[in-house]
């Protein structure tokens, strides 16, 4: 007995641990409550059970991650819908894989007590934005829903400093704010604005935050373990919210903030409870959207945008 005992003992010390498989994902930001299951499942040891190791990547570009993906520079990119549907209309091998945040966070925002308490009043204003195109196509669908053109309108690039341009008077509006994070920081800074939301306004609904990888790259095996780590950081963070924001918090010094916190508590609902599960008809109707408003040409099926891999 004893001389079996040692042989299983040695057996267990010269047999090395398996080895974790190895994901890089890319953020499309810096960390923030928008990555709540990517952030628990790596403290929670999810992405550990599921044996992986995934390096978590913010940007210096956050226009880049989907670019790298698409060239091979990493596994996972954080994108989101609208970007994607041109992205693929580009030509760039991209797929969606999984879905991070199920609902629209973008908005027009103004100020709460400001000038603009209707849509309708935007006529003849200043409409501040920071990426062309897909936010355009939102803006002029929004406008139409109450009798204004989008060329009754001045549209003024302010990049990213949104809230900004809008507590300042720079412009009387903004589109492409987040609800969970302008407002937030609005609020904080003791302006308070007030969002007309996307969806509510004449723009088909989409996922405002999605996993993408390459098609010919991708290692589905690899893929649905990520999703399904995140999908049970996830059902953690819905039944216990204030636990896991502690441990969110804890995972870096800059995320213990006022803003954060708050951000947390808007965003908890909007996360995705099943990031496999594919809603085709949310994909054709935008992709029809972007094409009935110019920015693609022609449409493509949903088989070249999403993936269910759960399906699979």
């Amino acid at each position: 007995m004893k001389h079996l005992i040692a042989t299983a003992l040695a057996i267990m010390v010269a047999t090395p641990a398996l080895a974790q498989d190895k994901i890089t994902l890319l953020l499309d930001w810096f960390i923030n409550p928008d990555h709540g299951p990517i952030i628990l499942a790596e403290e929670l040891g999810y992405f550990a059970d599921q044996g992986l190791e995934v390096e978590i990547i913010p940007p210096v570009d956050p226009s880049a991650p989907p670019k790298l993906v698409a060239a091979g520079k990493g596994d996972i990119a954080i994108s989101y819908q609208p970007s994607h549907h041109l992205q693929v209309a580009e030509g760039l091998p991209l797929v969606r894989v999984g879905t991070l945040v199920a609902t629209p966070l973008n908005c027009l925002l103004v100020l709460k007590d400001g000038p603009i308490q209707r849509i309708g009043q935007l006529r003849d204003s200043k409409i501040g934005f920071s990426v062309a195109g897909v936010q355009e196509a939102m803006l002029s669908a929004m406008l139409g829903k109450h009798g204004v053109a989008l060329d009754e309108v001045e549209m003024v690039n302010v990049n990213f400093s949104l809230s900004p341009s809008l507590m300042s008077g720079q412009v009387d509006a903004v589109i492409g704010a987040y609800r969970n994070f302008e407002l937030n920081q609005m609020e904080i800074e003791g302006i308070e604005g007030r969002c007309f939301y996307v969806e509510e306004e004449g723009v088909p609904t989409y996922d405002e935050l999605i996993y993408v990888a390459n098609p010919d790259r991708m290692n589905t095996d690899q893929l649905r373990r990520f999703l399904r780590a995140t999908e049970l950081a996830t059902q953690y963070i819905v039944n216990n919210p204030e636990a896991s924001w502690e441990l969110f918090k804890g995972y870096s010094a800059e995320l213990d903030d006022a803003l954060n916190a708050k951000a947390w508590v808007d965003t908890l609902p909007r996360f995705a409870l099943r990031p496999e599960a594919l809603d085709e008809g949310r994909y054709t109707r935008f992709e029809q959207f972007l094409a009935d408003s110019g920015v693609v040409e022609g449409t493509r099926p949903v088989s070249a945008l999403a993936v269910d891999l759960g399906a699979e």
